[in-house]
């Protein structure tokens, strides 16, 4: 292909092809593209410019009307389509359709003016040159990026400043100051936590709602703790009840009897002195 198509180019674009293609032909794009039904051919679009471009297919018998519906067609329903594959095709159709046109037209007195075997050239040209665009443009992302993948060394920096401090105090003075940061790490504010004690107002009213169940002879400390579990609690509800009933017992409402020394402390109600009798 790339024989047949250099002999009808001029020297000076045949000279620019061969230093840009550097002994490599032009092949189509291996993607899934347009195929087109036409009369004088069917198959892909880029198989068709290549036999255009040899002149095995007659570019005088291709409908470029309907061409040109096709490529609609195809560009509507193709909708993961690449934007580089589009941009092939669609230079494929308009020189495709400017190639056609310079031939069915008388051709012109102009010397300068190419013919269609150059124009098909200079479309092999592009097309090589925007594919090693594209392969330049990758390598170009592929490499290392300043600031991202690599870092240069020794970038300027601002001045650095050195600060030493000098102290002028008195052996009085440094020994104030010594003692004075001494205490007041070593000593702080210390508030105790408030514990929950049995108040001798709440053991009053405690010990008097358990005076309707008491009627016989009852221990104490069973009787008013019989349900705390907390041994701080339990303590301090014996202590504030104990200091209750003493009262209850000057008042005459309870009776209160021990065995012996540290023994347990047992507690009923009052009875009447008659009944007594």
């Amino acid at each position: 292909m790339e024989q047949e198509t250099s002999q009808g180019t001029p020297q000076g674009t045949s000279q620019g092809i061969d230093d840009f293609q550097e002994g490599r032909a032009y092949t189509p794009p291996e993607v899934e593209g347009l195929e087109v039904q036409l009369d004088a051919y069917s198959g892909p679009l880029d198989v068709l410019l290549t036999l255009a471009q040899t002149q095995k297919v007659d570019l005088k018998e291709i409908s470029i009307s309907l061409l040109a519906e096709q490529y609609l067609v195809f560009i509507r329903e193709a909708h993961d389509l690449k934007l580089e594959l589009a941009a092939d095709y669609l230079v494929m159709a308009s020189w495709l359709a400017y190639l056609k046109s310079r031939l069915l037209l008388p051709p012109p007195h102009e010397d300068d003016e190419m013919n269609p075997e150059e124009m098909a050239a200079l479309l092999v040209f592009r097309l090589q040159r925007l594919e090693r665009m594209r392969e330049c443009a990758a390598q170009l992302m592929a490499r290392d990026l300043l600031g991202r993948d690599f870092f240069i060394h020794g970038m300027p920096q601002g001045i650095r400043i050195n600060r030493s401090s000098t102290y002028d105090a008195s052996l009085y003075e440094l020994l104030s100051s010594y003692s004075t940061q001494r205490l007041r790490n070593h000593y702080a504010e210390w508030t105790p936590p408030k514990l929950d004690v049995l108040s001798i107002e709440r053991a009053r009213m405690r010990l008097e709602r358990m005076l309707g169940k008491v009627q016989d002879w009852t221990r104490f400390d069973a009787m008013v703790a019989q349900e705390i579990r907390d041994p701080a609690r339990r303590r301090t509800t014996i202590a504030s009840s104990f200091v209750a009933l003493l009262e209850y017992v000057r008042d005459g409402q309870l009776e209160v009897q021990q065995t012996g020394n540290f023994g347990d402390v047992f507690v009923r109600r009052a009875r009447p002195k008659q009944a007594a009798e």
